[in-house]
């Protein structure tokens, strides 16, 4: 008996992640559980340098500054709520000192264009199609940082517009990377802020135009992180108690996925080598001082050691 539709997958037969490739990734939070397992594992990536990026004129505008080295000036800089703010980045990133805001801004745009033109592979994660449009200038905004709805024109991105937008991120990255491989999915959580109905048209939007730029043969691919959600893990259970967000067992699932598609066998056989330090450093003795405890230390270091003198970049 089958309880479950599959998505058929096929594993890369190249360009595959390893441990000496170099990862960017970007966009919205779900792209946060995939670097998160990807940094538990120990692989080589940067996660977010922006924060949170929803939608694809915003993750156009930084990649475009990156690439330029563009950097941010007070006129990109707003004061409310007793903090410096940018519209183009998270708010994870403002701060109560205007100086401060751009001196981290400033470094954050040339370690990212390092990252950019040093990565192996860069993966985008894509939120949604809506887009708030600030009155005052006109400009597409990254984050509206709690600021009044009045203050904001929201808009849905068309198919075109998507497409064209991460035609122009993809050739930015190859202008300084053409060998990186760019891996595009669409986030399944699920924007109901924005309506039941109002949700689904974004998503699609985002699908289909993902599916217009998608090109193997340029190293452009699509992972399918929303199908996986929606058909294969068609059941409440898989939600957190909000029902909107996957809980960790989604998480873990469609990881389990990328995983199996996107990283090489031999690095799989490191990850499970990785796995049993990781749990041993969080390992909680009954008696801390004992020798079965210590010799439990020593071998740990042992491992660690030895892994290290494989892959000197591994940090623990």
């Amino acid at each position: 008996m089958k309880l479950q539709t599959k998505i058929p997958l096929e594993k890369q037969s190249h360009n595959l992640i390893d441990y000496k490739s170099k990862l960017l990734l970007i966009g919205s939070c779900f792209v946060e559980n995939i670097g998160d397992k990807l940094s538990y594992y120990k692989f080589h990536n940067a996660l977010n340098p922006f924060g949170i990026l929803f939608q694809p004129i915003a993750i156009e505008n930084i990649i475009n500054r990156v690439i330029n080295i563009d950097y941010f000036t007070e006129e990109d800089l707003f004061f409310y709520n007793e903090q410096w703010h940018c519209y183009d980045v998270h708010s994870c990133l403002s701060n109560s000192s205007k100086e401060v805001l751009l001196e981290n801004l400033k470094s954050i745009v040339i370690q990212t264009h390092q990252q950019i033109v040093q990565s192996s592979h860069v993966i985008i994660t894509l939120g949604t199609s809506w887009v708030y449009r600030l009155l005052e200038t006109g400009n597409i905004v990254a984050n509206c940082h709690k600021k009044p709805q009045k203050e904001f024109l929201k808009e849905l991105l068309s198919v075109e517009e998507v497409s064209e937008s991460l035609g122009t991120i993809m050739a930015l990255i190859k202008s300084v990377n053409p060998n990186a491989s760019i891996i595009f999915t669409v986030s399944p959580v699920r924007h109901l802020k924005d309506g039941f109905i109002e949700n689904t048209q974004s998503k699609s939007h985002l699908i289909s135009a993902v599916h217009e730029v998608v090109a193997p043969r340029n190293n452009i691919y699509y992972f399918p992180s929303y199908e996986l959600m929606m058909d294969e893990l068609r059941d409440y259970r898989f939600y957190k108690d909000d029902m909107i967000h996957p809980n960790q067992l989604a998480i873990n699932y469609i990881w389990d996925k990328f995983k199996s598609i996107w990283i090489s066998d031999e690095s799989q056989k490191i990850m499970y080598e990785v796995e049993e330090i990781q749990k041993g450093l969080t390992h909680k003795p009954f008696n801390p001082k004992s020798e079965q405890h210590q010799e439990f230390l020593r071998n740990l270091e042992i491992k660690k050691s030895k892994l290290q003198k494989q892959f000197p970049e591994l940090d623990f």
